[in-house]
């Protein structure tokens, strides 16, 4: 076993870490990116090291189900183990823990309110949020459920999530002010748009002096997961402001979805 000193100490400490551990990954990462079961010779090749250092390692992994080898072709895979490390990693993250500083530090870049929210029976509910100064007194509680088809963050939820899941909550919201008006033809043009797009903007649809910009956060099947939303002042979230926000909340949200696992 190799220890080996960490290049990224703070404070002048030492930090030591098993060094074969590291090239264990280089395997795992190798078959991970595979697509399917891979030879060892291939395995060898995407981590960078000879065939007979990879076999060893694959000896191991094999008795810890980490890694199978096909007993018919040769081919090695990810084992049992590597599946359960993989959903007990899962069931572990949890979108509201893992957004709170990425929200904050948002909030802190911006002066705007940062909000992150859950699909839920009703539509999309606030299940976090970072209060911003630009935001005045104007301000939108903790389990609130937005609007599907008047604001940005249910239009994200319209566009990516299925219309078996969201037809439900549609009709639950039929008394919402301008849910009623839309057309079918119309809502299915705005949510083409918010895919294309990757994003979702309104003005005034929650408070006539302020506008909402929502980016969809994906869980680790591609599936969307939340959305996080930033609202400000309309009159300040105009021409290229506007854009340098969007590209801040898209970041920011592309931050969530890789803790989360996504593609």
């Amino acid at each position: 076993m190799t220890l080996k000193r960490s290049d990224s100490d703070d404070g002048g400490g030492v930090s030591r870490r098993v060094q074969s551990i590291e090239v264990g990954f280089k395997i795992l990462r190798a078959l991970q990116d595979g697509g399917g079961p891979l030879p060892l010779r291939e395995i060898a090749r995407r981590s960078g090291m000879p065939p007979s250092k990879v076999h060893l390692y694959l000896v191991s992994f094999s008795r810890e189900t980490v890694v199978y080898q096909d007993p018919d072709t040769g081919l090695y895979g990810l084992g049992p183990f590597g599946v359960q490390l993989g959903l007990a990693a899962i069931r572990q993250r949890d979108v509201v823990d893992l957004s709170r500083d990425v929200m904050g530090r948002l909030r802190d870049e911006t002066g705007c309110a940062i909000y992150l929210s859950l699909w839920g029976e009703r539509g999309p509910c606030i299940v976090a949020k970072a209060d911003g100064p630009l935001q005045g007194v104007f301000g939108i509680r903790l389990g609130y459920v937005l609007s599907l088809t008047t604001t940005a963050t249910g239009l994200v939820f319209l566009a990516y999530l299925p219309s078996s899941e969201t037809e439900r909550a549609r009709a639950a919201q039929r008394g919402y002010e301008g849910t009623r008006s839309i057309t079918k033809r119309d809502l299915d043009r705005q949510t083409a748009e918010v895919r294309a797009a990757g994003h979702a903007s309104t003005i005034g649809r929650l408070h006539r002096n302020f506008s909402g910009i929502s980016v969809p956060v994906f869980d680790f099947d591609g599936s969307v997961a939340a959305a996080v939303t930033l609202l400000g002042p309309s009159d300040f979230m105009q021409d290229e402001r506007q854009e340098g926000l969007r590209d801040q909340l898209t970041a920011a949200a592309k931050e969530i979805s890789l803790r989360m696992g996504a593609p």
